[in-house]
């Protein structure tokens, strides 16, 4: 599948059949801790954090389903701050059945782009 772009992910950012999981660090979400070079800190809204080493640990597709907790049929958005981590996220998605896209411009663009 391909990638997410910024404006995809404005426009369709609260759709019902869109997830979007922030694979960064709990502190990172938060917005506690990041790159300083940021003009801000914090996750785009509406995500939800679930870092990278928690998918990671998971050994088998349903592992991971039940950890996402997501209908497969959802659409699932992986972002991280460079797009790199979010990449592997999305690949192990993809393992499991969901239909994962990445967001590679991460929390690097979006706290440059967009307001708020």
């Amino acid at each position: 599948m391909a990638d997410i772009t910024l404006e995809e992910l404005r426009r369709r950012l609260g759709d019902e059949d869109l997830a979007l999981l922030d694979v960064r660090t709990p502190l990172e979400f938060e917005g506690t801790a990041g790159m300083r070079t940021d003009p801000r800190q914090g996750h785009i809204p509406g995500a939800v954090n679930l870092p990278l080493e928690r998918l990671l640990e998971c050994r088998s597709a349903l592992e991971v389903r039940t950890l996402v907790g997501l209908p497969e049929s959802t659409e699932v958005i992986a972002y991280c701050h460079s797009g790199v981590r979010s990449a592997f996220a999305a690949q192990v998605l993809q393992g499991a059945g969901y239909g994962a896209r990445n967001y590679i411009g991460s929390w690097y663009e979006w706290s440059r782009e967009v307001p708020g």
